[in-house]
Protein backbone atom coordinates (compact mmCIF):
# COMPACT_ATOMS: atom_id res chain seq x y z
CA UNK A 1 0.00 0.00 0.00
CA UNK A 2 1.45 3.28 -1.13
CA UNK A 3 0.84 6.69 0.42
CA UNK A 4 -0.88 9.53 -1.38
CA UNK A 5 1.35 12.07 -3.10
CA UNK A 6 0.30 15.00 -0.92
CA UNK A 7 0.91 12.98 2.27
CA UNK A 8 4.35 11.98 1.03
CA UNK A 9 5.05 15.64 0.24
CA UNK A 10 4.36 16.70 3.81
CA UNK A 11 6.46 13.80 5.13
CA UNK A 12 9.35 14.99 2.96
CA UNK A 13 8.83 18.54 4.20
CA UNK A 14 8.91 17.30 7.80
CA UNK A 15 12.14 15.40 7.15
CA UNK A 16 13.80 18.46 5.61
CA UNK A 17 12.67 20.60 8.54
CA UNK A 18 14.14 18.20 11.10
CA UNK A 19 17.39 17.89 9.13
CA UNK A 20 17.63 21.70 9.00
CA UNK A 21 16.91 22.20 12.71
CA UNK A 22 19.31 19.57 14.02
CA UNK A 23 22.64 21.28 13.08
CA UNK A 24 21.66 24.68 14.52
CA UNK A 25 21.97 23.76 18.22
CA UNK A 26 24.88 21.45 17.38
CA UNK A 27 27.06 24.27 16.03
CA UNK A 28 25.88 26.66 18.73
CA UNK A 29 27.11 24.09 21.24
CA UNK A 30 30.45 23.77 19.39
CA UNK A 31 30.83 27.57 19.37
CA UNK A 32 30.29 27.75 23.13
CA UNK A 33 32.71 24.88 23.74
CA UNK A 34 35.39 26.47 21.55
CA UNK A 35 34.82 30.00 22.91
CA UNK A 36 37.08 31.43 20.20
CA UNK A 37 36.56 31.65 16.46
CA UNK A 38 39.64 29.62 15.60
CA UNK A 39 38.86 26.75 17.98
CA UNK A 40 35.17 26.72 17.02
CA UNK A 41 35.98 26.59 13.29
CA UNK A 42 38.43 23.76 13.89
CA UNK A 43 35.99 21.64 15.89
CA UNK A 44 33.16 22.51 13.49
CA UNK A 45 35.11 21.31 10.46
CA UNK A 46 36.04 18.05 12.18
CA UNK A 47 32.42 17.51 13.28
CA UNK A 48 31.09 18.00 9.74
CA UNK A 49 33.66 15.55 8.39
CA UNK A 50 32.84 12.86 10.95
CA UNK A 51 29.06 13.25 10.65
CA UNK A 52 29.03 12.99 6.85
CA UNK A 53 31.57 10.19 6.60
CA UNK A 54 29.67 8.02 9.09
CA UNK A 55 26.17 8.91 7.85
CA UNK A 56 26.13 6.12 5.26
CA UNK A 57 26.35 8.40 2.24
CA UNK A 58 30.14 8.40 1.76
CA UNK A 59 30.67 4.94 3.24
CA UNK A 60 27.80 2.46 3.10
CA UNK A 61 26.56 0.92 6.34
CA UNK A 62 27.53 -2.53 5.05
CA UNK A 63 31.13 -1.36 4.47
CA UNK A 64 31.67 0.05 7.97
CA UNK A 65 33.73 -2.13 10.28
CA UNK A 66 31.71 -3.89 13.01
CA UNK A 67 33.63 -2.20 15.80
CA UNK A 68 32.71 1.22 14.30
CA UNK A 69 29.04 0.54 13.57
CA UNK A 70 28.01 2.42 16.71
CA UNK A 71 29.46 5.60 15.17
CA UNK A 72 27.10 5.12 12.25
CA UNK A 73 24.07 5.04 14.56
CA UNK A 74 25.44 8.02 16.51
CA UNK A 75 25.58 10.19 13.39
CA UNK A 76 22.54 12.50 13.17
CA UNK A 77 22.83 12.73 9.40
CA UNK A 78 22.29 8.98 9.12
CA UNK A 79 18.73 9.43 10.35
CA UNK A 80 18.14 12.39 8.07
CA UNK A 81 19.32 10.48 5.01
CA UNK A 82 17.30 7.41 6.04
CA UNK A 83 14.07 9.39 6.41
CA UNK A 84 14.47 11.20 3.08
CA UNK A 85 15.51 8.05 1.19
CA UNK A 86 12.67 5.90 2.56
CA UNK A 87 10.07 8.54 1.77
CA UNK A 88 11.37 8.78 -1.81
CA UNK A 89 12.16 5.21 -2.83
CA UNK A 90 9.11 3.58 -1.25
CA UNK A 91 6.88 5.58 -3.59
CA UNK A 92 4.72 3.97 -6.27
CA UNK A 93 6.95 5.15 -9.11
CA UNK A 94 9.74 2.96 -7.71
CA UNK A 95 7.52 -0.13 -7.52
CA UNK A 96 8.77 -1.78 -10.69
CA UNK A 97 9.88 -5.41 -10.17
CA UNK A 98 13.49 -5.95 -9.28
CA UNK A 99 15.38 -7.91 -11.94
CA UNK A 100 18.75 -7.96 -10.17
CA UNK A 101 19.21 -11.49 -8.78
CA UNK A 102 21.96 -10.36 -6.41
CA UNK A 103 19.52 -8.32 -4.30
CA UNK A 104 16.63 -10.13 -2.66
CA UNK A 105 14.02 -7.35 -2.79
CA UNK A 106 10.73 -7.25 -4.73
CA UNK A 107 10.88 -3.65 -6.04
CA UNK A 108 13.49 -1.42 -7.62
CA UNK A 109 13.15 1.15 -4.82
CA UNK A 110 13.84 -1.33 -2.04
CA UNK A 111 16.68 -2.88 -4.05
CA UNK A 112 18.34 0.52 -4.34
CA UNK A 113 17.96 1.17 -0.60
CA UNK A 114 19.40 -2.21 0.30
CA UNK A 115 22.31 -1.77 -2.13
CA UNK A 116 23.27 1.43 -0.31
CA UNK A 117 22.89 -0.13 3.14
CA UNK A 118 19.73 1.86 3.99
CA UNK A 119 16.81 0.35 5.87
CA UNK A 120 13.89 -0.68 3.66
CA UNK A 121 11.10 -0.73 6.26
CA UNK A 122 8.72 2.24 6.32
CA UNK A 123 8.70 2.49 10.12
CA UNK A 124 12.34 3.59 10.00
CA UNK A 125 11.08 6.92 8.68
CA UNK A 126 9.37 7.73 11.99
CA UNK A 127 12.31 6.34 13.95
CA UNK A 128 14.58 8.74 12.07
CA UNK A 129 12.24 11.70 12.67
CA UNK A 130 12.17 10.99 16.40
CA UNK A 131 15.96 10.62 16.44
CA UNK A 132 16.44 13.99 14.72
CA UNK A 133 14.11 15.69 17.18
CA UNK A 134 15.93 13.99 20.05
CA UNK A 135 19.32 15.16 18.77
CA UNK A 136 17.98 18.72 18.48
CA UNK A 137 16.76 18.67 22.08
CA UNK A 138 20.01 17.10 23.29
CA UNK A 139 22.19 19.70 21.58
CA UNK A 140 20.00 22.52 22.88
CA UNK A 141 20.35 21.22 26.44
CA UNK A 142 24.13 20.91 26.02
CA UNK A 143 24.21 24.43 24.57
CA UNK A 144 22.36 25.85 27.58
CA UNK A 145 24.57 23.99 30.05
CA UNK A 146 27.73 25.16 28.29
CA UNK A 147 26.53 28.76 28.40
CA UNK A 148 25.75 28.40 32.09
CA UNK A 149 28.95 26.81 33.34
CA UNK A 150 31.73 27.73 30.87
CA UNK A 151 33.48 31.08 31.19
CA UNK A 152 34.97 32.88 28.18
CA UNK A 153 38.70 32.95 27.66
CA UNK A 154 40.31 36.05 29.09
CA UNK A 155 43.54 37.65 27.96
CA UNK A 156 45.51 39.77 30.40
CA UNK A 157 47.82 41.25 27.78
CA UNK A 158 45.34 43.25 25.73
CA UNK A 159 46.10 46.95 25.47
CA UNK A 160 43.26 49.36 24.67
CA UNK A 161 44.34 52.95 24.37
CA UNK A 162 41.09 54.89 24.31
CA UNK A 163 40.88 56.64 27.67
CA UNK A 164 42.43 59.96 26.55
CA UNK A 165 40.17 60.81 23.60
CA UNK A 166 37.81 63.13 25.50
CA UNK A 167 40.64 64.86 27.35
CA UNK A 168 42.63 65.57 24.19
CA UNK A 169 39.66 67.04 22.32
CA UNK A 170 39.59 70.01 24.75
CA UNK A 171 43.34 70.60 25.04
CA UNK A 172 45.12 70.92 21.69
CA UNK A 173 48.14 73.05 22.49
CA UNK A 174 50.15 70.70 24.75
CA UNK A 175 48.91 67.17 24.02
CA UNK A 176 52.38 65.77 23.35
CA UNK A 177 53.80 67.05 26.66
CA UNK A 178 50.81 65.72 28.64
CA UNK A 179 50.92 62.23 27.17
CA UNK A 180 54.67 62.05 27.61
CA UNK A 181 54.40 63.10 31.25
CA UNK A 182 51.58 60.62 31.96
CA UNK A 183 53.45 57.71 30.46
CA UNK A 184 56.55 57.92 32.68
CA UNK A 185 57.77 60.04 35.56
CA UNK A 186 61.48 59.61 34.91
CA UNK A 187 61.57 60.91 31.33
CA UNK A 188 62.18 64.57 30.44
CA UNK A 189 60.59 65.65 27.17
CA UNK A 190 61.31 68.69 25.07
CA UNK A 191 58.81 68.94 22.25
CA UNK A 192 59.20 71.43 19.44
CA UNK A 193 56.92 71.43 16.42
CA UNK A 194 57.62 73.18 13.16
CA UNK A 195 55.08 73.58 10.38
CA UNK A 196 55.58 74.93 6.89
CA UNK A 197 56.19 73.92 3.28
CA UNK A 198 55.04 70.31 3.82
CA UNK A 199 57.67 69.67 6.51
CA UNK A 200 57.60 69.27 10.25
CA UNK A 201 59.56 67.50 12.98
CA UNK A 202 59.04 66.54 16.58
CA UNK A 203 62.18 66.55 18.73
CA UNK A 204 62.04 64.61 21.99
CA UNK A 205 64.96 64.38 24.42
CA UNK A 206 64.92 61.14 26.40
CA UNK A 207 67.12 60.53 29.45
CA UNK A 208 66.66 56.81 29.86
CA UNK A 209 67.50 54.79 26.77
CA UNK A 210 65.96 51.54 27.99
CA UNK A 211 62.50 50.44 26.97
CA UNK A 212 60.31 51.44 29.88
CA UNK A 213 57.17 49.90 28.40
CA UNK A 214 58.72 46.58 27.41
CA UNK A 215 60.85 43.85 28.91
CA UNK A 216 63.91 43.90 26.62
CA UNK A 217 66.60 46.59 26.56
CA UNK A 218 67.76 47.96 23.22
CA UNK A 219 70.52 50.19 21.90
CA UNK A 220 69.34 53.57 20.53
CA UNK A 221 70.84 54.02 17.08
CA UNK A 222 70.94 56.85 14.57
CA UNK A 223 70.83 56.54 10.80
CA UNK A 224 72.74 58.98 8.58
CA UNK A 225 72.67 58.95 4.78
CA UNK A 226 74.60 61.25 2.47
CA UNK A 227 74.41 61.84 -1.30
CA UNK A 228 72.18 58.84 -1.90
CA UNK A 229 71.43 58.16 -5.58
CA UNK A 230 69.25 55.34 -6.83
CA UNK A 231 68.92 54.24 -10.46
CA UNK A 232 66.91 51.54 -12.20
CA UNK A 233 67.22 50.04 -15.68
CA UNK A 234 64.58 51.09 -18.19
CA UNK A 235 63.29 48.83 -20.99
CA UNK A 236 63.65 50.04 -24.57
CA UNK A 237 60.01 50.70 -25.41
CA UNK A 238 60.91 53.12 -28.21
CA UNK A 239 63.47 52.24 -30.87
CA UNK A 240 64.40 55.90 -31.41
CA UNK A 241 64.77 56.89 -27.75
CA UNK A 242 67.37 55.02 -25.74
CA UNK A 243 67.17 55.49 -21.97
CA UNK A 244 69.35 53.01 -20.13
CA UNK A 245 68.85 54.29 -16.59
CA UNK A 246 66.16 56.21 -14.77
CA UNK A 247 67.10 58.23 -11.69
CA UNK A 248 64.61 57.84 -8.84
CA UNK A 249 66.67 59.45 -6.06
CA UNK A 250 69.28 62.15 -6.58
CA UNK A 251 71.69 63.49 -3.94
CA UNK A 252 69.48 62.79 -0.93
CA UNK A 253 71.05 63.46 2.47
CA UNK A 254 69.63 63.40 5.96
CA UNK A 255 69.73 61.90 9.43
CA UNK A 256 67.30 60.04 11.68
CA UNK A 257 68.01 60.35 15.41
CA UNK A 258 66.80 58.30 18.39
CA UNK A 259 63.79 59.68 20.19
CA UNK A 260 62.65 61.65 17.14
CA UNK A 261 59.62 60.93 14.99
CA UNK A 262 60.72 61.84 11.46
CA UNK A 263 58.09 62.28 8.76
CA UNK A 264 58.79 62.02 5.03
CA UNK A 265 56.12 64.29 3.55
CA UNK A 266 55.22 64.62 -0.10
CA UNK A 267 52.68 63.97 -2.80
CA UNK A 268 52.16 60.59 -4.42
CA UNK A 269 55.14 59.67 -6.57
CA UNK A 270 57.56 61.98 -4.78
CA UNK A 271 59.79 59.07 -3.77
CA UNK A 272 58.98 58.73 -0.08
CA UNK A 273 58.51 54.97 -0.15
CA UNK A 274 61.46 54.54 -2.52
CA UNK A 275 63.78 56.41 -0.15
CA UNK A 276 62.57 54.39 2.83
CA UNK A 277 62.95 51.11 0.91
CA UNK A 278 66.48 52.05 -0.12
CA UNK A 279 67.50 52.99 3.41
CA UNK A 280 65.99 49.82 4.87
CA UNK A 281 67.63 47.62 2.23
CA UNK A 282 64.40 46.32 0.72
CA UNK A 283 65.28 47.18 -2.88
CA UNK A 284 66.63 44.11 -4.66
CA UNK A 285 67.22 45.69 -8.08
CA UNK A 286 68.73 48.87 -9.42
CA UNK A 287 71.93 50.71 -8.52
CA UNK A 288 72.62 52.52 -5.26
CA UNK A 289 75.24 55.20 -4.67
CA UNK A 290 76.11 57.16 -1.56
CA UNK A 291 76.91 56.37 2.05
CA UNK A 292 74.59 55.03 4.74
CA UNK A 293 75.87 54.68 8.29
CA UNK A 294 74.38 53.44 11.55
CA UNK A 295 75.65 55.41 14.56
CA UNK A 296 78.86 56.19 12.71
CA UNK A 297 79.48 52.68 11.33
CA UNK A 298 78.92 51.67 7.70
CA UNK A 299 75.61 49.92 7.20
CA UNK A 300 75.74 46.12 6.98
CA UNK A 301 72.44 44.73 5.72
CA UNK A 302 72.70 41.43 7.63
CA UNK A 303 73.15 43.31 10.91
CA UNK A 304 70.70 46.07 9.99
CA UNK A 305 67.91 43.55 9.39
CA UNK A 306 68.16 42.41 13.02
CA UNK A 307 67.97 45.89 14.54
CA UNK A 308 65.27 47.39 12.31
CA UNK A 309 61.60 46.85 11.55
CA UNK A 310 59.49 47.74 8.52
CA UNK A 311 55.70 48.21 8.59
CA UNK A 312 54.03 47.78 5.23
CA UNK A 313 51.32 50.11 3.98
CA UNK A 314 48.97 47.16 3.38
CA UNK A 315 48.24 44.46 5.92
CA UNK A 316 49.82 41.26 4.60
CA UNK A 317 49.12 39.11 7.64
CA UNK A 318 47.03 35.96 7.40
CA UNK A 319 43.40 36.40 8.50
CA UNK A 320 43.33 32.78 9.68
CA UNK A 321 45.60 33.29 12.70
CA UNK A 322 45.07 35.36 15.82
CA UNK A 323 46.92 38.51 16.83
CA UNK A 324 48.70 36.62 19.61
CA UNK A 325 49.88 33.93 17.18
CA UNK A 326 51.22 36.57 14.78
CA UNK A 327 53.19 38.29 17.53
CA UNK A 328 54.47 35.03 19.01
CA UNK A 329 55.59 33.82 15.57
CA UNK A 330 57.51 37.07 15.00
CA UNK A 331 59.14 36.79 18.44
CA UNK A 332 60.23 33.19 17.86
CA UNK A 333 61.84 34.01 14.52
CA UNK A 334 63.46 37.36 15.25
CA UNK A 335 64.49 37.49 18.90
CA UNK A 336 67.83 36.07 19.95
CA UNK A 337 68.20 32.67 21.58
CA UNK A 338 69.18 34.27 24.89
CA UNK A 339 65.61 35.54 25.36
CA UNK A 340 63.65 33.01 27.40
CA UNK A 341 60.24 31.64 26.40
CA UNK A 342 58.21 33.67 28.88
CA UNK A 343 59.83 36.91 27.76
CA UNK A 344 59.06 36.09 24.13
CA UNK A 345 55.37 35.75 24.97
CA UNK A 346 55.18 39.18 26.64
CA UNK A 347 54.15 41.23 23.62
CA UNK A 348 51.85 44.01 22.61
CA UNK A 349 48.36 43.07 21.45
CA UNK A 350 46.79 46.02 19.59
CA UNK A 351 43.06 46.53 19.45
CA UNK A 352 43.14 47.76 15.86
CA UNK A 353 43.86 45.88 12.66
CA UNK A 354 46.22 48.61 11.44
CA UNK A 355 48.25 48.21 14.63
CA UNK A 356 49.08 44.58 13.91
CA UNK A 357 51.96 45.22 11.44
CA UNK A 358 53.44 47.74 13.87
CA UNK A 359 53.12 45.32 16.79
CA UNK A 360 54.69 42.47 14.80
CA UNK A 361 57.74 44.66 14.15
CA UNK A 362 57.83 46.10 17.66
CA UNK A 363 57.82 42.66 19.29
CA UNK A 364 61.22 42.02 17.66
CA UNK A 365 62.64 44.88 19.80
CA UNK A 366 64.13 46.95 16.94
CA UNK A 367 66.12 50.14 17.39
CA UNK A 368 64.96 51.66 14.06
CA UNK A 369 61.40 51.37 12.73
CA UNK A 370 60.21 52.33 9.24
CA UNK A 371 56.47 52.89 8.75
CA UNK A 372 54.86 53.32 5.33
CA UNK A 373 51.65 55.37 5.56
CA UNK A 374 50.58 54.28 9.07
CA UNK A 375 47.31 56.28 9.00
CA UNK A 376 46.13 55.67 5.44
CA UNK A 377 42.55 54.48 5.17
CA UNK A 378 41.72 55.31 8.81
CA UNK A 379 39.26 57.79 10.22
CA UNK A 380 40.39 60.54 12.60
CA UNK A 381 39.84 58.54 15.78
CA UNK A 382 41.51 55.33 14.55
CA UNK A 383 44.44 57.35 13.19
CA UNK A 384 44.81 59.06 16.58
CA UNK A 385 45.00 55.66 18.30
CA UNK A 386 47.70 54.45 15.91
CA UNK A 387 49.74 57.66 16.15
CA UNK A 388 49.50 57.66 19.95
CA UNK A 389 51.10 54.21 19.91
CA UNK A 390 53.80 55.44 17.53
CA UNK A 391 54.48 58.48 19.71
CA UNK A 392 54.75 56.35 22.84
CA UNK A 393 57.30 54.21 21.01
CA UNK A 394 59.32 57.28 20.05
CA UNK A 395 59.48 58.39 23.69
CA UNK A 396 61.28 55.16 24.59
CA UNK A 397 64.26 56.27 22.52
CA UNK A 398 63.71 54.41 19.26
CA UNK A 399 64.28 55.93 15.84
CA UNK A 400 60.96 56.04 13.96
CA UNK A 401 60.54 57.11 10.32
CA UNK A 402 57.10 57.53 8.69
CA UNK A 403 55.87 58.47 5.24
CA UNK A 404 52.69 60.53 4.96
CA UNK A 405 50.74 62.42 2.31
CA UNK A 406 49.02 65.05 4.42
CA UNK A 407 50.41 65.96 7.87
CA UNK A 408 47.09 66.56 9.60
CA UNK A 409 48.03 67.93 13.01
CA UNK A 410 45.00 66.52 14.80
CA UNK A 411 46.04 63.03 13.72
CA UNK A 412 49.68 63.44 14.61
CA UNK A 413 48.75 65.29 17.81
CA UNK A 414 51.39 67.96 17.45
CA UNK A 415 49.19 70.94 18.10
Amino acid sequence: MYLKAYFRFFRQLLAFFCVNQMPLPLFRFIAVIGRTRVVANTFGSITILVIFVLSGFTVSRDDIEPWMIWCHYASPMMYGMTAISINEFLDKRWSAPNIDPRIDEPTVGKAFLKARGIFTEDYWYWISIRALIGFSLLFNVCFILALTYLDPFRSSKSIIVEQEDNRESTTKSSSVEKTTGDMTESSASNVESFEGNNKFCVDMEVRNSTNRNGVLPFQPLSLVFENVNYYINMPNVNLYIFIQEQTLLRDISGAFRPGILTALVGVSGAGKTTLMDVLSGRKTSGYLEGSISISGYPKNQATFARISGYCEQNDIHSPNITVYESLLFSAWLRLSKEVDIETRKMAYQPSRERGLPFAVELVANPSIIFMNEPTIGLDARAAAVVMRTVRNTVVTGRTVVCTIHQPILCRWQLK
